[in-house]
């Protein structure tokens, strides 16, 4: 479970003082641990009373590694390129628990493959396509190069 992975992998960072790693581990835990805390205050009124699920942990992942390429772009055009390599740094942490990326081609195929399993004829069915995409590929694609190939495959 990447959860008790990323505690674990935590305190070894903390035994061996790895200050970035550790520093980025405990953003990470932090983001999901707020999640869990919105997921809990909405399911508890049902019932449930869970967490987030590997998915969504995924998630936030992915949405960490997007938030640090835009902060160190913005860094290198201001000209603070040591804060640029502390967020590429911090990148190469989180991109650790991530699954391997997809190769663009693999991207198209899972396109094409996502518009015949949801029946998609036009760009109208883009929502529904994009949400079968990210239902099997969290973590592995990057969306908006996704969708850049589904509406090239609508045209």
């Amino acid at each position: 479970m990447l959860r008790t992975r990323l505690s674990s992998d935590l305190k070894e960072a903390m035994k061996s003082k790895d200050m970035v790693r550790v520093s980025t581990l405990r953003l990470i835990c932090a983001a999901i641990k707020d999640r869990d805390i919105d997921a809990r205050a909405a399911e508890c009124e049902e019932a449930g009373c869970e967490g987030v699920t590997e998915s969504e942990i995924r998630a936030i992942l992915t949405r960490m590694i997007k938030q640090r390429r835009d902060s160190a772009r913005s860094y290198e055009e201001g000209g603070r390129p040591e804060l640029a390599a502390q967020e590429r740094a911090e990148i190469a942490v989180i991109q650790t628990y991530l699954p391997k990326q997809l190769s663009e081609a693999e991207v198209q195929r899972a396109v094409a493959s996502a518009i015949v399993e949801t029946g998609a004829s036009s760009v109208r069915d883009m929502g529904r396509v994009m949400a079968h995409l990210k239902a099997r590929h969290t973590g592995q694609m990057d969306f908006a190069k996704a969708g850049a190939c589904l509406k090239e495959a609508f045209r």
